[in-house]
């Protein structure tokens, strides 16, 4: 890995904070950074960050990028000790929830984030359900990724099926959602338990909660993928975010005009040129 340059700051007038100037080291990460700034217009969802084995250079290009093109981020699986080794300028613009390990990179003050989901427009609101408190830092990523996108949600914890009946006090109230984020590990039952009751889209996330033969998560999604419920989905082990976003899909569905979207997306290089994330960069030194 290039060691990492000492940040260089661009002199200010006397009594004025110096402007953040990014490390030199940033040009030539950068070259490894291709951020989807038009992800929104193609699909009503933003470009994301998966922060796990990632460098903090290359963080910290990434931030750099938004800041260029006056976008917020949202980012999952941005370990503490991650967050704590960024420069100041980047760490102290993040919104970090620690439980779920996610943060939200805000644009610079006169970018602001605007709220834009087809979701939000309507009103709708996204049941977030926990069999246990055990499965709360999944359904914490699923609940900020919503969030960051302008959907409500409501939370329901600790409804699992060894005791059924605080899932049956709640269920008028989940009902009343039209989709439903249903987040288990162990065996898993409780995303059939509420397919089987009621008529709301129910998205399944197997967590890898459990002793033993559960497997980190095996069980639970195994469990799930033969379920007889029938329309229940299922996303990958631990995967809140993953799920949020398929409850996005389902809210956009019934308020996109699918006949208008483009079909011919990326097949042309002025189609590329126009929507690369990165300007073209200087030669490395």
């Amino acid at each position: 890995m290039t060691p990492r340059a000492p940040d260089v700051l661009t002199p200010a007038p006397a009594g004025a904070a110096a402007p953040f100037a990014p490390p030199a080291s940033h040009d030539r990460v950068a070259q490894e950074i291709r951020l989807d700034f038009d992800r929104r217009r193609r699909t009503g969802m933003d470009e994301a960050v998966f922060a796990a084995g990632k460098s903090i250079e290359q963080l910290e290009a990434i931030c750099a990028a938004a800041d260029r093109n006056g976008t917020a981020l949202f980012v999952t699986r941005l370990a503490a000790d991650r967050l704590a080794a960024l420069h100041a300028e980047y760490r102290e613009r993040i919104d970090y929830c620690a439980i779920s390990r996610t943060g939200v990179f805000e644009a610079r003050p006169g970018a602001a984030r605007a709220v834009r989901s087809a979701g939000a427009a309507r009103g709708a609101t996204v049941a977030l359900v926990a069999g246990g408190s055990s499965d709360v830092p999944v359904l914490r990523e699923a609940e900020r990724t919503l969030d960051f996108h302008g959907v409500a949600s409501r939370v329901f914890i600790d409804v699992g099926v060894a005791g059924l009946w605080r899932l049956t006090q709640q269920l008028p109230e989940i009902a009343a959602c039209p989709v439903v984020i249903a987040v288990a590990g162990m065996e898993a039952a409780l995303p059939t338990v509420l397919a089987g009751l009621i008529a709301s889209s129910i998205i399944a996330v197997p967590t890898s909660i459990g002793y033993g033969v559960a497997a980190g998560g095996d069980a639970a999604l195994h469990a799930i993928l033969a379920s007889c419920a029938p329309g229940l989905v299922a996303v990958n082990i631990d995967n809140g975010y993953g799920a949020a976003c398929a409850a996005l899909r389902v809210l956009q569905a019934g308020t996109t005009d699918f006949s208008s979207l483009h079909t011919t997306i990326g097949s042309t290089p002025s189609w590329n040129a126009a929507h690369s994330s990165n300007p073209p960069l200087p030669e490395s030194v």
